[in-house]
């Protein structure tokens, strides 16, 4: 789906919103359409009504701020090896496959697989207060070298300068930041408060 298209849009955005565009159709199409049309036309909102249910789904399931708040501020105060032990849970609580890279790596910490998809992992880095381009680029490099799928910068705190995040884009990194990790760690709990 494309990130800007409508659904994308209407599932980045508070489910009712979904639900009122869904009631503006309706209304639309029962004023200004014959009566022997106007029902058939109003189903065309049907897409819309279910993102509005999806995105209902996601919000209701998704952690509370305070939630996510609490678990940014445990996640700070891990140590590396608390850090990388916590990701490798969540992700093979995913159905992932998870190997730490060897020591001498600095480019890649852990290795991903799963149904014939490989991903190299950049975590050691989570706390920096700035991320440019430099790791980001080490990361694509061994990527590239050990001809994964994908590439994962996970980034807590501090903030990808716009070099950084279009280097990302361009490169098809995925970037793990902020709410997106503390949820990840927090369902991988079974915490969803």
């Amino acid at each position: 789906m494309a990130q800007n298209s409508l659904f994308a849009i209407l599932l980045r955005s508070p489910w009712w919103i979904s639900l009122a565009v869904v009631l503006v159709i309706v209304a639309v199409c029962g004023a200004f359409l014959p009566r022997e049309i106007a029902p058939f036309a109003a189903l065309g909102a049907l897409p819309i009504f279910v993102i509005g249910c999806m995105a209902a789904w996601r919000q209701f399931r998704a952690p509370s701020s305070s939630r996510l708040q609490t678990m940014h501020a445990r996640i700070a105060a891990m140590s590396w090896k608390e850090f990388a032990a916590a990701l490798e849970t969540a992700w093979q609580r995913e159905g992932q496959s998870v190997q730490r890279m060897p020591g001498g790596n600095t480019a890649a910490d852990l290795q991903l697989a799963k149904g014939g998809t490989t991903s190299l992992v950049s975590a050691r880095r989570w706390k920096a207060a700035n991320h440019g381009v430099e790791p980001l680029r080490e990361l694509q490099e061994a990527v590239a070298r050990q001809k994964a799928d994908h590439g994962v910068y996970v980034v807590l705190q501090g903030s990808l300068t716009e070099n950084a995040r279009a280097f990302a884009k361009e490169h098809g990194l995925l970037l793990l930041e902020g709410d997106a990790l503390c949820a990840m760690l927090l369902k991988s709990q079974g915490d969803r408060s």
